[in-house]
């Protein structure tokens, strides 16, 4: 764990693909910097195993369920009477060529993806507005600009949060709500089945030379989600050592 610097007592933060790697760091963050935290994953029985003993109150969904998503957001109103920031972290692969992805495959990384990012962010809203605060962080990728072989879904899911963090934040800064995104680049369950050599090769093009650890992604994400950062929205935030230099 990181030092934690940031205050969020009284702030109601939710997080999802909380379970494991960055959204799991994220939620021990916000919960040591006094927030009341509801972690999100779909993965139930890991995610409960994770944050066991934290104080967190974990949460099985399916973010790209538009019923699991008001579900939770029922559940944060309910148990603390407030939301003030949502992190849109859930993310799956389906990796292939493009010749090769199903529709399946495409359709379930746009749905957790973007579609996940967009349904919670919506259910959001009208909370946020009534209060006239509210912080939205969404994860993206440099992917998502440049592309990758074998992640069109992913490519394209990534790519679409990016127009959907500008043109939110458009939308809702006259309600005092901030959107923005960070672009990380961690060593994650995402690049745990990249062969050695690929991985070699991917790690050299790095100018830090190494690929984050989840949990220092954690202060960026914690910027954005303060108060103190009322006049930054709509920004596409590397935390990626360089690569996207």
């Amino acid at each position: 764990m990181t030092n934690v610097t940031f205050d969020y007592t009284g702030r109601t933060v939710i997080i999802t693909g909380a379970a494991r790697g960055i959204g799991l760091e994220l939620a021990k963050f916000f919960k040591a910097a006094g927030a009341d935290t509801i972690a999100v994953d779909f993965d139930g029985d890991v995610l409960e195993a994770a944050v066991a003993g934290l104080g967190i109150t974990a949460i099985q969904a399916d973010v790209s369920e538009t019923d699991d998503v008001q579900r939770v957001v029922d559940t944060a109103i309910e148990r603390f009477g407030r939301i003030d920031v949502m992190v849109n972290n859930a993310g799956i692969l389906r990796d292939n060529v493009l010749w090769k992805i199903t529709d399946e495959d495409w359709e379930a990384v746009l749905a957790v993806h973007a579609g996940g990012t967009f349904k919670f962010t919506r259910a959001c809203v009208p909370h946020f507005r009534a209060q006239e605060y509210g912080r939205v962080i969404n994860v993206t990728s440099y992917t998502g600009l440049r592309g990758n072989t074998g992640q069109a879904n992913y490519a394209t899911a990534k790519a679409g949060i990016i127009g959907f963090t500008k043109t939110a934040a458009k939308e809702l800064v006259r309600f005092g709500i901030t959107v923005n995104a960070i672009s990380p680049n961690a060593a994650t369950r995402m690049i745990a089945s990249i062969p050695a050599e690929k991985l070699a090769e991917m790690t050299a093009g790095i100018p830090a030379g190494r690929f984050a650890e989840p949990v220092e992604i954690c202060a960026a994400v914690g910027f954005l989600a303060s108060e103190e950062a009322a006049y930054v929205t709509g920004v596409v935030l590397p935390v990626d050592g360089g690569v996207s230099m």
